[in-house]
């Protein structure tokens, strides 16, 4: 049976203008933001349980809650703007 040829692809070699292209999305502000409203949400239930609702705002009650959930719900919204 006769052997089929053998055949050599040229080796690549990228182009001799190639620059390094520099990929910035300008959203430097979402990971901070993001963080903080975690930090606020998580910060507002712990004084709030810690201080038997005396703490952050006394009239709002157990809405104290909601609102921290609000801030960490904020953080999650935040986050689907990082890249």
């Amino acid at each position: 049976m006769p052997k089929s040829r053998v055949r050599k692809k040229d080796d690549y070699t990228p182009p001799a203008s190639a620059t390094a292209v520099k990929i910035s999305s300008g959203r430097s502000w979402v990971a901070p933001l993001m963080l903080a409203f975690f930090l606020i949400g998580l910060v507002w239930i712990v004084t709030y349980y810690v201080t038997s609702g005396s703490w952050p705002i006394a009239s709002w009650g157990n809405w104290n809650i909601l609102a921290g959930f609000g801030f960490i719900a904020a953080g999650f919204g935040v986050s689907t703007q990082w890249k």
